[in-house]
């Protein structure tokens, strides 16, 4: 995964700022710093040796030529003028999620993998809880909407903002590997957008979310949007301090998605089966792309959606009012039990100093 091949030490890019580059060093710890400047970085890879040799042929007339066959699987072979096709038949699949790290890096052992990512998660968790606390204290409902690119994850932020914003203040972050196009979408509809653009990088982490709330500032007891980067890896695993992952599924997709990137539907508590209205023109089975869903994580909440016709939006949007409550409600009870709290300490202050 990222946390180790090194994919998500990118540059990192929060719209109307300098950028901000990470580094992880080789004994796994993580700084960030910013650049006021813009700059490329090349990055050699060493390509992959290819086998070749070179083959003789000999004509009637005694002239003689030679050229190269590369391999690429399968090979040929000149044996006395005639050519046959010799094919290798494979048996047995190659598995590299199968060890402790559930992942492969070319020349780091699986031990080395999982304290990589133990180090660079644990971070991340951090700046997460900090997140989540923020959230918490002021009555915030946050949600991390995440999918693989083209699902319509942002065509259904648009519907759903549409739905709430007379009724909530809603904050949204965008994050995309370049362009702001998702953000201006967003802004269209009246609210406030920020756009990350995260390079090289895979994913949207705490810490980038974090820069997000202190330039945002969102409004109490208000609506916390985030998009993430389209991808179904690499998110799965890093907490940006939500109340819930928000999978999105469409219906363009196949059935196995949730079998096939399997991390991303256990980590979500939500799954949108979105683009429902296309399904009389389409060979998608969509209760068996429910019941793979639930195999992998029998707790999800699914919602069939449209964002073209705004069908199943209306029990979308209730569920996310029920959301907002529950957080206005949670903070309600965080202020009665800190006044609680202070009036105990006055009290106790009080007959200490009558006992003087």
């Amino acid at each position: 995964m990222c946390t180790v091949c090194g994919c998500g030490a990118g540059e990192t890019r929060i719209e109307g700022d300098a950028h901000e580059h990470t580094h992880v060093h080789a004994d796994g710890t993580v700084h960030s710093h910013n650049h006021q400047h813009s700059h490329d970085h090349a990055h050699p890879h060493d390509a992959v040796p290819v086998a070749a040799h070179t083959h003789a042929h000999r004509h009637a007339d005694g002239s003689e030529h030679t050229h190269d066959h590369v391999h690429s699987g399968e090979h040929q072979h000149d044996h006395a003028g005639a050519h046959h096709h010799h094919e290798h038949l494979v048996s047995g699949d190659l598995d590299y999620g199968t060890g402790p790290a559930r992942a492969h890096a070319p020349g780091m052992s699986q031990s080395r993998m999982v304290q990589i990512e133990q180090d660079i998660l644990s971070k991340n968790n951090a700046y997460a809880s900090a997140n989540r606390a923020w959230f918490d204290e002021r009555g915030i409902f946050a949600l991390n909407l995440v999918s693989s690119p083209g699902s319509g994850k942002t065509s259904l932020l648009v519907k759903t903002i549409e739905l709430l914003k007379a009724e909530v203040a809603i904050s949204v972050v965008e994050g995309d590997q370049q362009t702001s196009n998702d953000a201006e979408r967003i802004r269209a509809t009246g609210v406030a957008a920020l756009q990350i653009n995260t390079g090289k990088g895979c994913h949207l982490d705490g810490h980038m979310v974090g820069h997000a709330i202190q330039r945002m500032k969102p409004a109490d007891e208000s609506l916390f949007l985030i998009e993430n980067v389209g991808n179904l890896v690499c998110p799965a695993a890093f907490d940006l301090g939500e109340h819930h992952k928000v999978a999105i599924l469409s219906v363009t997709e196949g059935e196995d998605k949730p079998l096939k990137y399997p991390d991303m539907f256990a980590a979500a508590d939500v799954m949108l089966l979105n683009k429902c209205d296309l399904l009389p023109y389409l060979e998608f089975d969509a209760d068996l792309a429910e019941a793979n869903a639930r195999r992998v994580n029998p707790h999800l909440t699914i919602f069939r959606v449209s964002a073209s016709s705004g069908d199943g939006l209306s029990a979308w949007v209730s569920w996310i009012k029920s959301g907002l409550e529950a957080q206005r409600a949670k903070r309600v009870e965080t202020v009665d039990s800190l006044k609680a709290r202070v009036a105990e300490l006055e009290r106790q202050l009080e007959q200490t100093q009558a006992g003087k």
